[in-house]
């Protein structure tokens, strides 16, 4: 009987060593990501021996080595974290938990280049985009079927295209890397921000000239045709190329064959909702999503975090998303809120909620707001009236651009909190941080529009110096 893909995959990893910014000699950085991965098909391998050309000799070990990016992404790293973190760097949540926690430092706007966030997210980022470098490399040198290299290669640009863009809004000019070779990765030199959009754009663009509309998965968690245009339509907000994001939303909302528009606030964060277009997969059967284990309390005062009374204030009374997406818990003489959107805390028989990242009502708002950039002021009004008649709320009124703007960022606030950062993203790309959260946060400065390079990687790699403006080496 020969040993399974798995076992082989944690055996061969006691043989190397990681170096810096989680780069890795060779494939064996990619395939510590496959072993970590539960739900990948177990194959065995020819002559049981681990090589770049064994995992891309057969269609599951690919597939596999794709799965477990995607595994990774959802356990670890910027995209499973920013809806804690960023809603407390911002206005969104209250910290009620430790003086001693990390997250703190998040609520009080003083993080540090050594705070472990900051290093985990850089790391734990740059190795996922590794291994889709490594997997690019893989499939282009594979003799596996051209159209199942098109879907994977497509997949992998995604993951690549997303990651960094995260990093670029969070850190500011960052390496763009595309290499698998780990000795010029380690010493490579930032490039400035506008440059890091356009390699977005580009491997977007790319993704989605390959990717299908058709799912590879019932349950929306790898990216297809749609979730790729998505990504380029929130990244054309940073970039200001209106007419794409209108091109790349308006070919999503016309597949109403796939994605359908959900009226039942109740209905929208179930995980068979057909208003998603991406979301993450759980560990294992009856798992549900980490954002109800973070956020959902039954006793006052809040053991962790809570919403700030700020944003719960901002609703209309009429909105209907203060009664299904916000629940109040109260001691008797103090009201707390929490947010209620996931409203399966704990496991079940079977997984009720997928964490979202991306979601048709983000879709809608996206397109209001290009609409309304390029004069387009009824088609604007028209998107975004979709979102608030949902919500109970009469049509918007406005009597000039700017208003209309103003409002389609309010929705978007009352629309999208604590889901993945996208307060922080929307007040710093409208350059609206300093003016909203200078008088709310006591610890907030201009130069917190950037997190803090990693001090380690600044000592390891000096071509990513100077450090971000308003923070010190040596803490």
């Amino acid at each position: 009987m020969t040993t399974p893909i798995s076992k082989i995959i944690r055996n061969k990893l006691r043989e190397f060593s990681t170096c810096s910014m989680a780069f890795t000699v060779g494939l064996v950085l990619m395939l510590n990501l496959l072993s970590s991965c539960e739900q990948f098909i177990e194959v065995d391998l020819p002559n049981s021996q681990l090589t770049t050309e064994a995992v891309f000799t057969e269609k599951a070990t690919a597939e596999a080595a794709l799965l477990a990016i995607y595994a990774q992404m959802r356990d670890r790293g910027i995209l499973r974290d920013l809806y804690y973190e960023m809603g407390l760097y911002t206005d969104e949540l209250e910290f009620y938990g430790s003086s001693t926690s990390s997250k703190e430092a998040f609520h009080k706007n003083n993080l540090i280049p050594s705070h472990p966030t900051v290093s985990s997210w850089w790391n734990t980022t740059y190795t996922q985009i590794y291994g889709a470098n490594a997997l690019l490399k893989g499939l282009e040198e594979s003799a596996l079927d051209e159209a199942f290299k098109k879907q994977l290669t497509g997949e992998a640009l995604f993951i690549r295209g997303l990651n960094q863009f995260y990093l670029t809004v969070l850190y500011g000019a960052v390496p763009y890397v595309t290499s698998t070779d780990y000795q010029q990765n380690t010493v490579l030199s930032k490039i400035p921000i506008q440059e890091v959009f356009k390699k977005v754009e580009a491997d977007l663009t790319q993704a989605i000239a390959l990717l299908d509309w058709e799912y590879s998965t019932a349950d929306r968690t790898r990216a297809n045709k749609g979730v790729a245009l998505a990504a380029l339509a929130r990244v054309s907000l940073y970039t200001g190329d209106w007419q794409q994001a209108v091109d790349a939303t308006t070919a999503i909302i016309n597949h109403s064959d796939l994605y359908e528009w959900e009226t039942d606030l109740n209905k929208v964060f179930l995980k068979e909702s057909r208003s998603t277009l991406w979301q993450f997969s759980h560990r294992g059967a009856g798992v549900n999503t980490p954002e109800a284990i973070s956020f959902i309390f039954n006793t006052a005062p809040p053991p962790t975090v809570a919403l700030t009374p700020n944003l719960v204030s901002s609703f209309q009374d009429a909105d209907q998303r203060l009664v299904h997406w916000i629940q109040e818990v109260s001691d008797g003489s103090q009201s707390y809120y929490h947010p209620f959107k996931y409203k399966t805390r704990g496991n079940t028989s079977s997984s009720v909620e997928y964490s979202i990242l991306f979601r048709m009502a983000e879709v809608y708002l996206i397109r209001s707001e290009a609409y309304a950039r390029l004069d387009q002021l009824e088609l604007a009004s028209l998107d975004l009236n979709i979102v608030r008649g949902r919500a109970g709320l009469a049509d918007v009124e406005y009597s000039t651009k700017e208003e209309l703007l103003e409002q389609i960022l309010i929705e978007r606030r009352h629309e999208l909190f604590t889901e993945a950062g996208q307060r922080f993203f929307d007040l710093k790309r409208s350059n609206r941080l300093d003016a909203v959260l200078e008088p709310l946060k006591a610890g907030w400065k201009p130069t917190n529009q950037l997190l803090p390079l990693p001090e380690n990687e600044l000592i390891i790699n000096p071509n990513l110096a100077p450090q971000n403006p308003g923070y010190q080496s040596g803490n």
